[in-house]
């Protein structure tokens, strides 16, 4: 997904379209997650980008959206891009730490 979003409407108040935005990547995500996953892959992850223009944008975490959406309400910009592109992820197995205690002979 990658958006220009309005923040300006002649008929809809600008908190109903920071709700409808939300709304929007939040089926978005969903829609992407419930996609069946290839062979090897662990979960989706996405790379995600946000800025007043697609040149400025900058990276930002999955979970920055809404701050990022709120953030650009605040500041009363017109508008924002949304930068939004699903990528399989992998999972890193843990290490288990091991006292001197426990260590196998």
């Amino acid at each position: 997904m990658r958006k220009i979003f309005s923040l300006v409407h002649p008929k809809i108040k600008r908190p109903r379209l920071v709700d409808a935005i939300k709304y929007e990547v939040k089926k978005y995500l969903k829609r992407e997650r419930n996609k069946t996953l290839p062979e090897g892959a662990d979960f989706w992850d996405f790379d995600c980008k946000y800025g007043s223009t697609a040149e400025t944008a900058d990276v930002i975490h999955v979970s920055a959206l809404n701050k990022s959406i709120d953030d650009a309400a605040s500041k009363e910009l017109d508008s924002f891009y949304i930068e939004i592109l699903a990528k399989t992820g992998h999972r890193t197995p843990r290490e288990v730490e091991l006292d001197d205690e426990e260590l196998p002979e």
